[in-house]
């Protein structure tokens, strides 16, 4: 299936205390690459969200958001080790008396105490809220998919048109090449002429026009490039990722065309070439948004 690497998906769920909105667009990348700007308390799931995205995105530069509204998504509590306050006030009462000390502990000090005093997550609803936001990217991405296969579609269909087109052109040229010799040795014939009254070597005229014939014969072109026409179509109809294989083939369409070019002696053959290059400069430019 063609599928476009430019597209846009957005997803909103509620829970009973936050709002969370995932947002992600994609544009053309010759490569995988993806870019999450979300809450820092969400790092380490970025990992997961990012296995997500791959089961649909292969190719691509994708730009992902992610909002939560509401307070304190990330639910942490206060935990105090009352034990460990009670034995280092113990202990600065059994210094201050021993060394004969002024002053008792003030809470400031307690509160400067790492050891004290932690923070600590509440893992339970933490899980929750990130089920929720990979669930959210997931409907995200499924939207994304879906605008992405809609455009490629398009795509497909335009360089459909556009192959029609090639093979079109293509078959004038078959049709016409033969021709070109038979016009080549007539013009050599009423040229020689023209500029002689005395008979000439009938066996001359046709040694330069099979040396011409070898040098202008664009057959094997006409052959490779059919070939190529035919395994566009073919590889249009894969499931997997194809961008990358359409674009060499193009290339190799495109060597084959300026081959026929550079043997061409005929204006009529030049012309053609030149809508040919024309044509598959088209295709390239559709193919550039294929994954």
């Amino acid at each position: 299936m063609v599928k476009s690497m430019t597209g846009f998906g957005r997803s909103k769920l509620k829970s009973a205390d936050h709002v969370i909105t995932v947002e992600m667009k994609s544009v053309n990348h010759r490569f995988s690459e993806v870019q999450i700007r979300m809450p820092r308390q969400l790092m380490k799931i970025e990992d997961k969200i990012k296995k997500e995205l791959a089961q649909y995105i292969h190719r691509g530069r994708v730009e992902l958001f992610i909002t939560i509204d509401g307070e304190g998504f990330i639910h942490r509590k206060l935990h105090v080790d009352w034990k460990l306050i009670e034995e280092y006030i113990q202990l600065m009462e059994e210094v201050s008396a021993k060394y004969q000390l002024a002053g008792q502990p003030e809470l400031k000090d307690l509160l400067q105490r790492p050891d004290f005093i932690t923070i600590e997550e509440n893992e339970e609803e933490n899980i929750v809220m990130e089920r929720l936001v990979l669930e959210a990217v997931k409907q995200a991405v499924e939207h994304l998919h879906e605008m992405r296969q809609v455009e490629g579609c398009e795509l497909k269909k335009d360089l459909i048109r556009l192959l029609a087109s090639l093979e079109q052109r293509l078959d004038e040229v078959k049709q016409f090449a033969p021709l070109v010799v038979q016009s080549y040795r007539q013009r050599l014939e009423r040229r020689l002429t023209e500029l002689t009254t005395t008979p000439f070597d009938k066996d001359r005229i046709l040694t330069e026009t099979a040396i011409f014939a070898e040098k202008s014969d664009i057959h094997e072109e006409c052959i490779r490039l059919h070939s190529h026409i035919q395994q566009f179509h073919q590889t249009l109809e894969l499931t997997e990722p194809i961008g990358r294989k359409l674009d060499f083939m193009i290339q190799e369409m495109n060597r084959e065309v300026n081959t026929m070019g550079s043997k061409a002696n005929d204006s009529t053959i030049s012309s053609a070439v030149v809508e040919l290059k024309t044509t598959l400069e088209k295709m390239r430019e559709q193919v550039q948004n294929i994954e």
